[in-house]
This record gives structure tokens, sequence and C-alpha cells, in this order.
């Protein structure tokens, strides 16, 4: 099922077809923006290894000198918010509009939009990073590498992604019942590969146990555009 959803841009106004998955992703987040928020109303302050992961992040993207940064998925702004005190020229996207208008209000001095993940509104090579922390996990694994490309053609030479997941042990992605919508679970190698066919090269990740009773492992993998 495909939808039409208006996006204003420099030229007017176009139509962008809206994948039924996504459709109901956007509709499951626009009904959660309230609970979802107070849930990060702290930020990653229980989260010490995403948050140690996201600061690596941020100072490698410093070294390159282009600090401007896109957070993709960014839900109620609170990680765009990290990015900016990190020192990036942060800003947030996301596909939902209840949790982008949620973040500019709680974040009114950054700048947050409506996007969508394979359709992102940045010139090529424009961002010396890309974060999506857990942004991807309900995207179909055969769309997949149609995001990631997006990720590649925003990026600079040198930029960084710092893609965040569900991981798994076994050898392909499992789908399962998210809270909020249906998610998948990724096998970090597995994972690593797509970033590699996209055009990425892999050089850190790391593994935990998980913050919550899902079960899966936190895997936070660390890529650069040669």
């Amino acid at each position: 099922m495909w939808g039409r959803r208006t996006v204003a841009n420099g030229a007017g106004v176009s139509f962008l077809p809206v994948l039924g998955h996504q459709e109901e992703t956007r509709a499951a987040y626009d009904g959660v923006v309230d609970l979802y928020a107070s849930m990060f109303a702290n930020g990653l302050e229980t989260h010490p290894f995403a948050r140690n992961m996201i600061s690596t992040f941020a100072e490698l993207v410093r070294g390159t000198g282009n600090l401007r940064v896109a957070d993709v998925g960014c839900g109620p702004g609170h990680v765009t918010a990290m990015l900016h005190d990190l020192g990036l020229d942060a800003f947030g996207l996301d596909l939902s509009p209840a949790m982008v208008a949620h973040a500019r209000r709680a974040h009114p001095a950054l700048r947050f939009d409506e996007a969508r993940m394979e359709a992102l509104p940045v010139e090529d090579g424009a961002l010396g990073g890309v974060l999506a922390h857990y942004s991807m996990i309900h995207t179909p694994p055969g769309e997949l590498p149609a995001l990631l490309a997006e990720q590649v053609r925003v990026l600079a030479p040198g930029g960084l992604l710092l893609v965040s997941f569900f991981g798994t042990e076994g050898p392909e992605p499992v789908r399962f019942d998210h809270k909020v919508t249906p998610a998948y679970s990724w096998p970090a190698d597995r994972f690593a590969e797509l970033l590699a066919e996209a055009g990425l090269v892999t050089f850190a990740r790391l593994l935990h146990d998980p913050a919550s009773e899902r079960g899966f492992l936190d895997t936070h993998l660390l890529a650069r555009r040669p």
C-alpha cells in the first residue's frame, strides 16, 4: 500500500509516496509521543555504553572538521540535543510529525524536520556524520540497503555513520513485536556486510547485554565513508 504526503521545499510543494509500513510506523509513534518522550527525559543517563559510543562518534566527527550531523529518526530530540552539547552542528529528522513537533518544543534552539530516511533533505556529501540511534529497526530487511545508500549519499568523504540496533546471534534478522510497532533485530556481522555493500568501512563495534527485557544484544556499529 502506498500513501501520499506533502513536503514543502524551495520550489513549492511536492507529493512523495509513503510505504504502508512507514505509514503504520508514523501513526504508531504519533500516538505515543508523550509516553515515549517521558521515557527519555533524562537522555541516555541510564545507558552508559550508548552514551559513550555517541561521545566517541562526536569526537571523531569533530576531527574531520565538518561538524554538520543529522540525527535520523530523532524522535523527541534528546540525542540531537546531546550531539549539540558535544560540539556538533546537529539537526534532527523524523518520519513522525508529532515527534518533530515535540522535539521543536523541547529544544527550540535546534532544527527538526519531518523526513523519510530513504529521502533525506540533505545535499550530496554535505555531512560530517549521520547518527541512526535505533531508528532503522522498523525497516524491513529488503529495504534496508536503500536507507544505507542514502546515508552514504549525504556523507562527505571521511564522514562517519553510527548505527545502533537490537542484535541477534542467529544468521538472519529476526522480526519481533516492539512495544510501539514491529521491528527487526540483526546479527552484527550481517549488518556490517550491508554497510560494506553500501560503501562504508566498519571500524568499531560494541555489543552488550540489553538494558531491557527484550533479551537482544544492544549493538552499535561505527563506520566511515572512504
